[in-house]
């Protein structure tokens, strides 16, 4: 597993790439004011790496109770990503049509395609992170190990 000081340098720069890539890139293609949608990214920076800590605590909380673990399953991941999507879509939907002065159908539609923007950029960025800052061998095999207790998931 990766350390503490691993998961927040992960973190910092995860929202950092994506936050200029948002004020930009994004926000050219989209055809928005750069430093709105920059001040945007920001909010919604804080408010997803919130969120993502608040989701995990209960998710991890619930498949624990439920399981007996929080080892996660391929199956598990995908339930996991599209539930935690879904609240932010709540969360943010309402802020954007707001502060981009525009209907919440454009915002939906701006939003879905942040979704599928991320979708590709986390996977991207994880793939890039995990070959820059590699997992010690120990800690690989202890998760994998781990994995393989968890039958009911």
């Amino acid at each position: 597993m990766r350390t503490t000081l691993d998961r927040i340098r992960h973190t910092i720069g995860f929202e950092v790439i994506a936050l200029l890539l948002i004020t930009f890139v994004v926000s050219h293609l989209v055809g928005l004011d750069p430093t709105r949608m920059g001040a945007m990214g920001l909010g919604f920076s804080i408010i997803a790496t919130g969120w993502n800590y608040a989701y995990n605590l209960m998710f991890d909380k619930a498949m624990l109770k439920r399981f007996g673990t929080v080892v996660k399953t391929t199956k598990i991941r995908i339930i996991h990503a599209m539930i935690f999507e879904l609240c932010l879509l709540v969360i943010t939907l309402p802020i954007m049509a707001w502060w981009l002065n525009m209907s919440l159908v454009d915002a939906l539609i701006l939003d879905l395609g942040m979704v599928v923007f991320f979708l590709f950029y986390a996977y991207g960025y994880n793939l890039a992170y995990d070959k820059l800052f590699p997992i010690h061998q120990s800690a690989v095999t202890e998760t994998s190990s781990d994995a393989q207790q968890c039958t009911n998931c």
